[in-house]
């Protein structure tokens, strides 16, 4: 009973106390040096091997060279599907960010000298990489044609494409980038808040009077965690009224799910945030690198506004470690496909083993002592 009044106490004192420094010379360096280091070799507007889906109905040898001409480009890596229900369902699972269906038909109406139909399926939770599955469909198919047999048979449009696009079908961006700026925003909460306040304590001599009472290194920690989990929490129910409310974002998943994953991501990102701060003991040190490691990788190596797949090797294996990158991935199938537990399981491993694992750092590394 006691112990729960210390933590009350110490709650209730972070939620009085949050408080900014003044700047100092390292944000000329370190910031242009981290953005400048992930603009030249993490970024890539270009979409390379986009992974696709292609499934051949037509049995003619001839269209086979087609099915080989994706394989062949260096903007696809194709994966050839006999089942069609297995082809759509690595689309739902984002295994694959398109598919092509050659109809039985294909090389009957090139024959014939008609246009052909060829249907592209896309996965519009991306807007970019649809439109990049849609044109290297088109461009690759039309190549194809200019070294096939039925080059001078066919008369005006050799290919038509039927495009079909999924869970956004306007290809509306903003469907999937509001969601993906809620990541942003529970990135924020829980990491640059949290940067500050024991770097705080330290420098405002409150530490050294909390280090002579009687409070435990728990009690600590939990009075760091707590009240910066509600003020996320909280945050995140206001985004998500803004989005699905004010802005109309649809939104297909389940409301019980997304709190309790963004609760597991919440959690990560505290722990990131007060390591930082009990590493630095400098409020604006702290705050500085919390946004040279946190925020910016968060916007630009999590997939929200660039596609992983186009990126070096190296960042994409960095990615892999990156709290951001599972969130973005989840919550945008939760708003636009619906809930798919397959995402929601691997996601919050992930996101419950990074947790605990930080919170078993930030209880290590919270001093006790005034000098060691």
């Amino acid at each position: 009973m006691k112990n729960n009044r210390i933590v009350f106490a110490l709650i209730k004192k972070e939620f009085l106390q949050i408080l900014r420094d003044p700047s100092s010379i390292i944000i000329a360096f370190l910031l242009p040096l981290i953005s400048i280091v992930i603009y030249m070799y993490g970024i890539n507007l270009d979409s390379v091997k986009v992974v696709m889906g292609i499934k051949n109905d037509d049995a003619n040898p001839e269209v086979q060279t087609l099915v080989k001409s994706f394989g062949h480009s260096k903007y696809v890596n194709s994966i050839v599907y006999d089942n069609m229900t297995e082809m759509t369902d690595a689309i739902v699972r984002s295994k694959i960010k398109g598919a092509v269906v050659i109809p039985n038909d294909f090389s009957t109406k090139l024959s014939r000298g008609q246009s052909a139909d060829m249907l592209v399926i896309t996965d519009g939770s991306e807007v970019n990489t649809a439109n990049y599955v849609q044109s290297y469909a088109t461009q690759i198919a039309n190549n194809w044609l200019q070294t096939s047999r039925y080059k001078y048979l066919v008369k005006g449009a050799a290919v038509t494409p039927e495009i079909r696009t999924w869970y956004n079908q306007g290809s509306n961006s903003h469907y999937f980038i509001l969601p993906g700026s809620i990541a942003i925003s529970m990135t924020l909460i829980g990491m640059l808040l949290t940067a500050l306040v024991i770097a705080r304590e330290w420098e405002r001599g409150t530490m050294e009077a909390l280090l002579s009472t009687q409070v435990k290194k728990i009690d600590i920690v939990l009075g760091k965690y707590i009240p910066y989990f509600v003020l996320g929490m909280v945050s995140m129910a206001f985004n998500v009224f803004l989005c699905v409310g004010i802005f109309r974002i649809p939104f297909r998943g389940s409301f019980l799910v997304l709190f309790a994953v963004s609760g597991l991501f919440l959690f990560t990102c505290l722990g990131i945030g007060l390591i930082i701060s009990s590493k630095l003991k400098n409020q604006f040190l702290a705050s500085q690198v919390t946004l040279g490691v946190g925020l910016l990788p968060s916007m630009l190596l999590s997939g929200l506004m660039f596609p992983i797949n186009s990126m070096p090797v190296i960042f994409q294996w960095l990615t892999y470690i990156l709290p951001p990158k599972y969130f973005i991935t989840f919550i945008e199938s939760e708003f636009m496909a619906g809930t798919i537990f397959e995402i929601v399981i691997i996601n919050s491993i992930f996101l419950t083993v990074l947790g605990l694992l930080l919170f078993a750092v930030v209880y290590n590394s919270t001093d006790m002592r005034l000098e060691k």
